[in-house]
């Protein structure tokens, strides 16, 4: 995994409630991950980004279990990226990892495709020249 294509990672805090039965974080709770280090994304990526104007939604999730997560995990972060910008959708990239001592673990990654949306008409948009170049200059595209 090359985390260093990654110019963007939060630190996700495991609460007792995102566990299961088997101990380890619940596998719907990586994609509430997801959601919360896309939204500091978007604001760090899009500067001016604004949620009462600008919309997605979300078109597909993917998320690839690899290593259990556990409450006791070490500096858990989500990175994410994007991966690819079209005509009116994005799709971005997430890895979920912790530390073992001075290696890196990673539990799950996984992809988000959001496809721009117009509040006031409902329907699918293209993406906005600002939001395109926004993303394509945050993540080297």
């Amino acid at each position: 995994m090359e985390l260093e294509k990654y110019n963007f990672s939060l630190p996700i805090q495991i609460r007792w409630s995102d566990l299961d039965p088997l101990g380890h974080v619940n596998n719907a709770v990586y994609v509430t991950y997801f959601e919360i280090v896309r939204g500091h994304f978007m604001l760090h990526a899009c500067p001016g980004w604004d949620w009462q104007r600008d919309m997605f939604l979300i078109g597909n999730v993917t998320v690839n279990f690899l290593k259990e997560l556990k409450l006791t995990a070490d500096v858990t972060a989500v990175h994410i990226r994007t991966s690819k910008i079209g005509n009116k959708s994005f799709v971005l990239e997430y890895a979920i990892t912790s530390k073992k001592g001075d290696e890196v673990v990673v539990h799950a990654t996984g992809h988000t495709t959001q496809i721009m949306f117009d509040l006031k008409t409902r329907a699918t948009i293209e993406i906005p020249d600002w939001v395109r170049e926004a993303l394509a200059a945050f993540d080297g595209l």
